[in-house]
């Protein structure tokens, strides 16, 4: 019996010496990190780090944090940020957010707003810090620009998976639920009944932690399997590839099916997303596809990416976007 008492002794103070050990290490690694960006010429702040969780967990938690990248002009802060951790597993991250965050482009600043958000993150075995597979979850989202409305979320789902065969290409899914733009019109639903994604996309190196300390991983190959939105009788669903070169322009071809296709070119006229010289010409040359494929409320027509350009059938319809992520 006393041998037993003294292995529980030793046994307990060993695993309180790990636990002390692996606590200390996790406040000097982000001290030094906020460090290394501050050297950069980052604003990296932080009121208070501190270590928690004895015996079974190291959960890290910031208060007031605030984060800026002079190069993206990207900005962020929030009261509060945890990384929670199990202590016999360090290496499976809960990160949990706030209520209330404050999200800021060189465009504008956004006031996000939610009940419960948080994310898994999993390291791959071997690499230090390389994504293996994450998920976003988040309830009851707002999102507040400084200028115009609010758009609401009922729930927001996100996971990514890095693919077997290869080192930097990932399995995305996004599912939105309950997406309520600000102004909806009149005669469609206040909420999306659908909006959904599924896609493989190569980058041009593994997402880890240098991806935020020094350049995000840029997209080469965008292989999208499956989007859908469904909005009242407005159904657009689309599948196809694209390339994206050094300079972010894409090339490619992406099908398109839109059922209720004029109510879907009305909205985007209404809303201002095309100008009306471009919208009418759009709606003439659509309605010849629509007739040529025998059911005029519905298209089937390719979104081409070539040179720069992109044109939608036989109707071009302007530059290309550049697919970059700051």
């Amino acid at each position: 019996m006393k041998r037993l008492l003294i292995l529980i002794v030793l046994a307990a103070l060993a695993w309180s010496g790990y636990w002390a050990f692996g606590a200390w290490q996790l406040r000097q690694s982000e001290a030094q990190w906020f460090e290394e960006r501050r050297g950069e010429g980052w604003q990296a702040e932080y009121a208070d780090l501190a270590v928690r969780g004895f015996p079974y967990r190291f959960d890290t938690t910031l208060t007031d944090v605030a984060l800026a990248d002079p190069a993206t002009g990207l900005a962020w802060q929030a009261p509060r940020f945890q990384l929670l951790r199990l202590s016999y597993r360090p290496n499976h991250l809960i990160a949990l957010w706030p209520g209330e965050q404050v999200l800021a482009t060189p465009e504008r600043r956004f006031v996000v707003r939610s009940d419960d958000m948080r994310a898994s993150l999993i390291p791959r075995p071997g690499a230090a810090r390389a994504l293996e597979r994450a998920t976003l979850v988040a309830e009851t989202m707002q999102i507040v620009p400084e200028r115009g409305g609010a758009w609401a979320l009922a729930r927001l789902n996100l996971a990514a998976e890095r693919t077997p065969a290869a080192e930097a290409t990932y399995r995305v899914g996004l599912s939105l639920d309950g997406l309520a733009p600000p102004e909806p019109p009149q005669r469609l639903p206040q909420t999306l009944d659908a909006l959904r994604l599924d896609a493989t996309v190569a980058f041009t190196a593994p997402w880890d932690a240098a991806a935020i300390a020094e350049a995000r991983p840029q997209p080469v190959r965008i292989e999208l399997d499956a989007a859908e939105a469904v909005w009242g009788r407005l159904v657009l669903r689309a599948a196809g590839r694209l390339d994206v070169g050094a300079s972010g322009l894409p090339e490619g071809r992406i099908e398109i099916r839109a059922e209720n296709w004029r109510a879907i070119l009305d909205l985007a006229r209404e809303s201002g997303a095309l100008p009306d010289g471009l919208a009418d010409n759009l709606e003439s040359g659509l309605a010849l596809l629509a007739r040529l494929s025998g059911n005029p409320e519905t298209l089937d027509v390719p979104l081409d990416f070539t040179n720069g350009r992109v044109q939608l059938g036989p109707i071009p319809l302007g530059p290309a976007p550049r697919i970059v992520i700051p």
